[in-house]
């Protein structure tokens, strides 16, 4: 079991690991369209990369239609692991849409071991969702 002050070190020393492990500028939350971002999530128990839409539930719902119309590109394309979850609940209860790739793999921040498998898959997979979103960007904007 781990302190609360030796598990924020290690996730600053993960997060600071893979900046300079993997140095470029990611896209993140400069995708240019309202509620749309792009998220790494790496915990105790699991590791994936999401596109999330966060916006207001009209604005939402037409991304995620246009999201879901190009769903089989996603996944034949780029990420075939990919998952849709159109109804997805933060763990602050906020409502949110959220396309996610999961690591399936048994890894924890807490681990050091398992950094260099999750930062890989990081740069992998979040490299393919945005070479996705260039490509479809103008398709998705409201």
């Amino acid at each position: 079991m781990f302190s609360k002050e030796e598990s924020r070190y290690l996730r600053e020393t993960f997060w600071t690991s893979f900046g300079k492990s993997f140095p470029r500028k990611w896209i993140l939350y400069h995708t240019k369209i309202k509620g749309l971002s792009f998220k790494f999530y790496f915990d105790t128990k699991s590791a994936f990369v999401s596109l999330d839409l966060e916006d207001d539930l009209e604005n939402r719902i037409e991304c995620w239609e246009k999201l879901v119309a190009l769903k089989s590109i996603l996944t034949e394309d780029y990420l075939p692991d990919a998952i849709y979850e159109e109804v997805f609940y933060l763990e602050n209860g906020k409502e949110i849409s959220r396309i996610y790739v999961p690591l399936e793999a048994k890894v924890s921040i807490h681990n050091k071991n398992t950094w260099q498998q999750v930062m890989e898959f990081f740069s992998e997979k979040m490299t393919l969702f945005e070479a996705f979103f260039e490509e479809y960007k103008d398709v998705i904007k409201p």
